[in-house]
């Protein structure tokens, strides 16, 4: 049984531990208001931007001579997947949900014996993907200093990947992030960028519009800057799921630290009863010889 002196210690620690998690709680509870913000003004423009590309897709007359970023290469032999983590931990199972779902993606493109090539946002992806998938990485980029997610952290990575396919080194890009749902839910997300995914075409506008250049023309401009817009999207709702997903986590950290508090204090009371009554009986005994 531990000392009265090691429980008392004991409990002091915890009780500092629980000050800390309930600071840490306070802070990404502020965060978060921001943050989830941010996120959800971004879904409309994000949405937009890919049914405007569509829209204009529709318009095109030559469809051989589209832009490779809308129509691709023609081949989907090497993947490229850019896996968005954090910098930071503490924040439950976010990094590891986004790298469940990247690794099950993983799985799949080389089952089918396509080459793989992967781009790290965040060093807690890079940490847990390198020990497996080590040879894949060729780039890991982090934004720790920044204190917000902005449009020109985006810009960098969309532009690192823009450079990368126009110079033939992948054929399908994919980005790997937390869709922000609400405080206790972020749903992973594998969302592909290059070339654009038609799924959402069902979604887009049946109105016909007149374009002013030509279709080819606008696209070429603003398919680069929709590839950038929806790393931006993905990185405000993943900014918005991080804060949600601490937040959750140090609140049961904070509450666990109470539960073992008391307990630690019980154990605390009862030994030290325990003492005051072996003392008792030692003085009663030692009155009772005399």
């Amino acid at each position: 049984m531990a000392s009265l002196d090691d429980l008392k210690k004991r409990i002091a620690s915890v009780k500092s531990t629980q000050k800390i998690t309930k600071a840490m709680k306070m802070v990404a509870a502020a965060k978060l208001r921001r943050a989830q913000e941010s996120a959800e003004k971004g879904r409309p423009y994000s949405e937009k931007m890919n049914n405007v590309i569509l829209n204009l897709s529709n318009g095109i007359s030559d469809k051989e001579n589209a832009p490779k970023l809308l129509s691709g290469t023609g081949q989907e032999k090497t993947h490229l997947c850019v896996v968005m983590t954090s910098d930071r931990g503490l924040c439950g199972g976010f990094n590891s949900n986004i790298i469940k779902k990247a690794k099950s993606y993983f799985v799949k493109i080389l089952d089918e014996g396509k080459e793989l090539k992967i781009i790290t946002v965040g060093s807690k992806g890079n940490d847990q993907l390198k020990r497996v998938y080590g040879d894949k990485i060729i780039e890991n980029i982090s934004f720790k200093e920044s204190k917000n997610a902005n449009y020109f952290d985006a810009d960098k990575v969309g532009k690192m990947a823009i450079e990368k396919f126009e110079a033939g080194e992948f054929d399908v890009c994919t980005i790997f992030y937390n869709q922000f749902k609400n405080v206790i839910t972020q749903i992973p997300q594998a969302q592909q960028i290059i070339p654009l995914n038609n799924e959402g075409e069902e979604n887009s506008s049946e109105e016909s519009y007149e374009f002013e250049p030509d279709e080819d023309e606008i696209l070429s401009n603003l398919l680069p800057k929709n590839i950038s817009t929806q790393i931006f999207k993905a990185m405000l709702e993943n900014s918005a799921s991080e804060q949600g997903s601490r937040m959750s986590a140090m609140d049961n950290a904070t509450r666990n630290a109470g539960e073992m508090v008391d307990k630690l204090t019980i154990e605390y009371n009862r030994s030290r009863q325990a003492a005051i009554t072996k003392e008792l009986i030692e003085i009663i005994s030692g009155a009772e010889s005399l």
